[in-house]
C-alpha cells in the first residue's frame, strides 16, 4: 500500500497558521494556495499533498478516508457526530473562544431563553450540563443581529478580539470553550499507514512544541 499522505485543510486562518508549521518540516506547496484555484496541491515532498476543503467538511473527508489527515477547528470537532477520527495533536493555531453573549444592558428574560447559533450540539450540551432547557435557533451567519433584532436573547459564537460583539452592543457572558485547530487522523489509516503517519505526527508535534 502507498504511504502517500493527503492532508485536508481549509483556507483562511487555519491554512495561514498551518503552512509555517509544514515549512519547518521542509514541506511547501508547489503552488501558492492563497492564489491558486487548484483544490489539490502537490508539495515539495512527493508523498504529501494538500486538499483545500471547506472547514465544516474537513472531518467528513477524513473520517471517510478521502484524506488520511486533516486540520480542523475544535469548534467543528465538538459539533461532529462521527467516531472514525483520532485527534492526536493540538496545533495551537487559529485560537479563539466560543462564548455565550448577549446585550450589554439586557432586561430580565421572561419565559424560555432563546439562543441563536450554528453550534447546535455544543450549545444544547452546555446548557444541559447546567440543567437548563433553552430554545435554540439555528443561524449560519450574522449571529450578532439576532439579539439586536429580537430573534434571540443570546448567541453562541466564536470571538477573537470581541470587536464585532461590542460594535453591536453585545458582551461575552460566559466562555463555553477555548478553541484552536487540531490535527485529526482517519482511524483506519492510522493502522494501515502507521509507518508514515506516526513519524509525521511526531515531527509536527516537535515543531509545535518548539
Amino acid at each position: 500500500m502507498s504511504d502517500e499522505l493527503t492532508i485536508a485543510v481549509s483556507k483562511g486562518r487555519i491554512l495561514n497558521g498551518f503552512l509555517p508549521l509544514l515549512e519547518k518540516l521542509g514541506i511547501t506547496p508547489q503552488e501558492d494556495p492563497t492564489t491558486s484555484r487548484k483544490l489539490i496541491l502537490e508539495t515539495s515532498r512527493p508523498d504529501v499533498r494538500l486538499v483545500i476543503i471547506r472547514a465544516s467538511d474537513i472531518a467528513t473527508y477524513v473520517e471517510h478516508g478521502t484524506a488520511e489527515l486533516g486540520i480542523a477547528g475544535k469548534d467543528i470537532l465538538m459539533e461532529y457526530e462521527g467516531d472514525g477520527l483520532y485527534e492526536p495533536l493540538d496545533l495551537g493555531i487559529a485560537r479563539c473562544r466560543m462564548v455565550l453573549a448577549g446585550p450589554e444592558n439586557e432586561r430580565p428574560v421572561s419565559g424560555r431563553l432563546r439562543v441563536a447559533t450554528k453550534y447546535i450540539r455544543t450549545t444544547r450540551a452546555w446548557f444541559g450540563d447546567q440543567g437548563r432547557q433553552v430554545e435554540i435557533i439555528r443561524l449560519h451567519g450574522s449571529m450578532e443581529l439576532a439579539p439586536v433584532l429580537g430573534l434571540a436573547h443570546r448567541i453562541v459564537d466564536l470571538v477573537d478580539s470581541g470587536q464585532t460583539l461590542r460594535a453591536n452592543g453585545l458582551v461575552p457572558i460566559a466562555t463555553i470553550a477555548e478553541i484552536s485547530s487540531r490535527l485529526i487522523v482517519n482511524k483506519a489509516a492510522m493502522k494501515m499507514k502507521h509507518g508514515a503517519i506516526r513519524p509525521f505526527i511526531t515531527q509536527l508535534a516537535g515543531v509545535v512544541g518548539a
